[in-house]
């Protein structure tokens, strides 16, 4: 149901004197002229903004958050037909998640029209914009899931849900004209060859497939938290971050680097189902204590027929100043092949000096 109308005039573009202009640049990136511009007022508004609806107050994010789900979900049924729930499921999570929505808004440059009063979300946002404008995922359609900053990632993707509200409502409901918008906004899109896992999830499956107890240990230092990752009774990794969950997702990333020193029986390098994100996550881990740029990969060879493909990947790791490649054995998937090149850098870069 459409939110009530009652009180939106009392929305004065007086009280705003940039309110005019904001709505007419918000429908210019969108590519949308609305037609009720309340609506996107509301959408724009954080609760913050006294005296004002706000679109957490009238639940746009929810109802923006179920027609992304719907107009995504058809867009990925119809993609990709012989894929199965489980698969498109993820596939639609990751496109849709506060991770990708909170990367759309800074490419867009929403924030800046956001209604609000808060110094504190100003300074999270801005310091989530500046790690976000260093990463290289969004050239390809993928996360990267960087050290991010929970409360700006929420308050930025539930802005992008909630003018994908508003555009509902505002259409009659009209899920054409929302994806027709949508999936310039979207792009590129995450597919099932760009999508990483998640650091900590590929941590749990390895202890899984491994039976390996795995623990996630959390402490309050000062005005930031350090999570200590224990396998078996080891710490086997540590994380710091002032949010435990970052803390955390840092914790699993160095854990995940140092997974080959274990004892003999704890893990296989080589499992392409638990590990095939291993040895990227070690260059990850890696190229940061490095101070170096993130591990660029980029597809050098495809080759064979559409249904045994073999993909052949180079990474380029470094500094400005230098830089080296390597390039991986062909696999049938990329992101193997991206782990295959992955791996072959770290064996050049711990490779001992001669003489």
């Amino acid at each position: 149901m459409e939110p009530s109308s009652s009180g939106k005039g009392k929305v004065a573009t007086e009280l705003d004197i940039e309110l005019p202009r904001k709505v007419a640049e918000i429908e210019s990136i969108l590519g949308y002229t609305f037609r009720n511009k309340s609506l996107l007022v509301e959408a724009i508004t954080h609760d913050s903004y006294a005296d004002h609806p706000s679109y957490q107050r009238i639940e746009f994010e929810f109802v923006g958050d179920a027609v992304l789900s719907l107009v995504v979900s058809k867009y990925l049924y119809e993609t990709y037909p012989d894929t199965g729930s489980d698969n498109l499921t993820a596939l639609r999570h990751a496109n849709i998640s506060n991770e990708k929505l909170s990367r759309v808004a800074v490419r867009l440059g929403l924030y800046r029209f956001l209604r609000r009063n808060s110094p504190d979300l100003d300074q999270a946002v801005s310091e989530f914009t500046d790690l976000v404008t260093r990463e290289e995922e969004e050239d390809d359609g993928r996360i990267s899931y960087g050290g991010s900053i929970l409360e700006a990632r929420i308050v930025l993707a539930g802005m992008v849900e909630s003018i994908a509200a508003a555009i509902y409502w505002d259409c009659d409901s009209d899920l054409k004209l929302v994806w027709k918008i949508f999936s310039k906004i979207l792009i590129p899109f995450i597919t099932s060859e760009t999508m990483e896992q998640h650091p900590v999830e590929a941590l749990n499956m390895l202890c899984q497939k491994r039976c390996k107890a795995l623990e996630f240990l959390p402490s309050r230092r000062g005005s930031s938290y350090t999570v200590d990752v224990i396998i078996d009774g080891v710490i086997m990794g540590t994380g710091s971050d002032r949010q435990v969950a970052i803390a955390e997702l840092n914790a699993a990333r160095d854990a995940l680097s140092k997974l080959p020193g274990m004892e003999e029986g704890s893990f296989d390098d080589d499992d392409a189902d638990a590990g095939q994100h291993l040895h990227k996550q070690r260059l990850y881990v890696y190229c940061d204590k490095k101070r170096w740029m993130k591990p660029l990969y980029k597809i050098d060879k495809e080759e064979g027929p559409a249904h045994s493909k073999k993909f052949t990947c180079s990474v380029t790791v470094g500094s400005k100043d230098y830089r080296f490649s390597a390039c991986g054995d062909p696999e049938p998937r990329v992101k193997y092949a991206e782990n295959s090149a992955a791996r072959r850098m770290l064996s050049i870069l711990h490779r001992p000096v001669e003489d």
